[in-house]
């Protein structure tokens, strides 16, 4: 087989070979081959115990004397393996803590694995978080340059896809503006508009994407599936499930650094929306965080602590917080999702009048009164972000699980959980016969 392939590409013009049509070609060289092969990844971290602070340089020096603080040790990866086949689209996901992350920092090579291999048989464009492989003193223009050399590209590559890249990223008035001067939006967009158009064989995509609106969202992932489309392979982590069914067939969901399911987007997206249903939920009316700023949560209903509430019904939550650092006018957000990772709703303090503390404390509670929550039965995640007006101090992502129990209106049948995300137990209707 290999043998006739290669005698038919050799009738192949090279004008046609180097028009776009690598990804192609690499995809029918590699068929046999996987372009990945992830065997037995794992990675340990060393976490340290309590020191105490540093003093002066005389103790550090003779610091070898004293018995070394005690490590403990946190494997983020163990005995990880799949393969990958040129032209997959595959999502990778979990829940915050699964190692997501790590692996591919470690496809991307930019931490090693403490054991396993990785074979690579493509070049490998990595949009982790924003900014990377950019110099902020430098240009847009410069950047591109830089960035796309160091995926692998020749300068005439980068030439050819330049004014798609600006296109695309909408940064043609600040191309010669350098990039510290610009918003994490824009340094996204062309971050992603870098990777996507200069052709690598690999497109490798976190949760960067959430940075972004909802438009530059849609039009991500109608590039992706445009790469996916040219026969090059994308390894997608999101937290938001419709997103990654419209985009992947396949689905690699880890738990606890393990593989606990390969197959299937749909099967793997169940295994993770079952793992999520198992988050905290609350206990007689409470929720105790450890070793965060966050340390203990409350929930009423009708004035009495609850475990739920009820479809429509009102809610008060409150936050507990104790922060080593000083808040200067304390915000607290919100953010539900349903069990897809669709957001459904994300408010903040600042957002309602006479809600802002206008001094500087280190600790407190933020209460927050729904006098209708109005959501459908069933588990809802909930994420908490806590900071001052100009930026975030903690962020819990799935800090709990939100439990909405049935309501007991009584009608004939509850509206469809499969369309509705919103319930209003009131809605006043009228049927007037012979119009």
């Amino acid at each position: 087989m290999f043998t006739t392939t290669f005698i038919l590409l050799k009738k192949i013009p090279k004008s046609r070979i180097l028009n776009n049509n690598y990804p192609r070609l690499l995809c029918i060289f590699t068929a046999l081959k996987p372009i990945l092969e992830i065997k037995g990844v794992s990675k340990k971290y060393s976490i340290r115990g309590q020191q105490k602070p540093y003093l002066s340089l005389r103790e550090d020096l003779f610091s070898f004397l004293k018995p070394s603080s005690r490590k403990e040790e946190f494997w983020a990866l163990q005995d990880v393996s799949f393969n990958v086949m040129p032209g997959d689209t595959i999502g990778i996901i979990g829940k915050n803590g699964a190692g997501k992350s790590t692996l591919l920092k470690i496809l991307s090579k930019i931490t090693p694995p403490t054991s396993g291999s990785i074979t690579c048989r493509g070049r490998i464009a990595s949009l982790l978080e924003v900014g990377t492989g950019f110099h902020p003193e430098l240009s847009g223009r410069e950047n591109i340059f830089l960035n796309g050399s160091i995926l692998g590209m020749k300068r005439v590559e980068i030439q050819k896809q330049f004014d798609a890249i600006v296109d695309f990223a909408g940064v043609e008035k600040f191309i010669e503006t350098p990039l510290k001067h610009y918003s994490s939006g824009m340094q996204l967009r062309l971050a992603f508009a870098v990777a996507a158009f200069l052709e690598p064989e690999i497109l490798v995509i976190d949760e960067v994407l959430a940075v972004g609106d909802a438009e530059f969202q849609k039009k991500c992932l109608s590039k992706m599936e445009d790469v996916s489309r040219s026969g090059r392979t994308i390894l997608f982590v999101s937290h938001n499930m419709a997103a990654v069914k419209e985009l992947c067939k396949r689905g690699v969901f880890l738990s606890k650094g393990k593989t606990a399911a390969d197959g299937s987007i749909d099967e793997a997206i169940k295994r993770y929306t079952e793992e999520l249903a198992e988050l905290s939920h609350f206990q007689n009316g409470q929720l105790f965080i450890k070793e965060k700023s966050i340390h203990k949560l409350e929930l009423f209903h009708k004035e009495k602590p609850a475990d739920f509430i009820p479809s429509g019904g009102d809610l008060k939550l409150k936050v507990h917080f104790k922060t080593n650092r000083q808040l200067n006018y304390p915000v607290l957000g919100l953010v539900i999702r349903d069990l897809t990772g669709t957001p459904l709703m994300a408010i903040n303090n600042k957002h309602y009048s006479g809600n802002l503390i206008n001094n500087t404390i280190q600790s407190g509670a933020f209460e927050i009164n729904f006098p209708q929550l109005h959501l459908m039965y069933g588990d809802y995640l909930v994420d908490l972000y806590l900071g001052n007006e100009h930026s975030d101090f903690e962020v819990l992502k799935e800090c709990f699980v939100l439990r909405i129990d049935k309501t007991d209106h009584k009608a004939p049948e509850s509206p469809s959980l499969e369309l509705n995300k919103i319930f209003y137990k009131q809605v006043n209707w009228k049927m007037i016969p012979g119009e």
